[in-house]
């Protein structure tokens, strides 16, 4: 399937911003194939409708809380070819690391204020429906600034990949300026997710993480 044929479906209580959501997913050329102001029964929603793409806001009715989240999680189970994209008015580390927990890929997690632009947003949705990982900047911060000092577990070695990772080297650049085996530095960047929270999710998105925390350092 083309991009410009997406189906996508959407879950979110604010009448407003359903229906402006709508006439986006249009604008991009991508098919609206259902709109729901509650998350209930979503799975199913989501099968009959046969959608590539589903985007969710975080708290939904009844209770306002994680209804959304829950959603994701088991439309995620159920069907996990349909790509998830979360929308918050806040940054909710918790429920980020929680969706990002569950799968492999596929999966985005914005900041309402990024609605507002038609090419970022449209960006966001064509990205996760290939398999990519999208987070809000804000987001990510948010990840890294609850963790404690990310560095202080690092041995000098790992501290030296880390920061050439930095600098946009690959693993065999990384090797011949190391030099080391490449294997090496596949050890030691395994080791750096570990000591640094970053759990396997199948994209790329630790590396980008390690290398913000690395940058980000005291």
């Amino acid at each position: 399937m083309t991009e410009a044929g997406l189906r996508v479906a959407l879950f979110e209580d604010s009448v407003l911003l359903r229906e402006g959501l709508v006439r986006l997913f249009e604008e991009a050329g991508y098919t609206p194939v259902g709109a729901w102001a509650d998350a209930e029964d979503a799975v199913r929603r989501v099968r009959e409708a046969q959608a590539d793409v589903v985007v969710l806001d975080v708290r939904m009715p009844p209770e306002y809380r994680d209804e959304g989240i829950r959603a994701a999680l088991a439309i995620r189970a159920s069907e996990p070819d349909v790509a998830i994209l979360v929308l918050s008015q806040y940054v909710e580390g918790v429920y980020a690391r929680e969706l990002l927990a569950a799968g492999e890929g596929r999966v985005g997690y914005l900041l309402k204020d990024r609605v507002t632009s038609l090419a970022e947003f449209t960006d966001a949705v064509r990205r996760v429906h290939q398999g990519g990982t999208v987070l809000d900047p804000l987001v990510v911060q948010g990840l890294l600034a609850s963790a404690p000092d990310p560095m202080s577990a690092l041995t000098p070695r790992e501290r030296d990949v880390l920061t050439l990772m930095a600098e946009g080297r690959s693993n065999g650049s990384i090797a011949q300026r190391l030099f080391i085996g490449v294997g090496a530095v596949e050890k030691n960047i395994s080791s750096i997710f570990v000591k640094l929270g970053l759990e396997e999710s199948g994209t790329e998105h630790r590396r980008v993480l390690a290398v913000l925390a690395y940058l980000q350092r005291p």
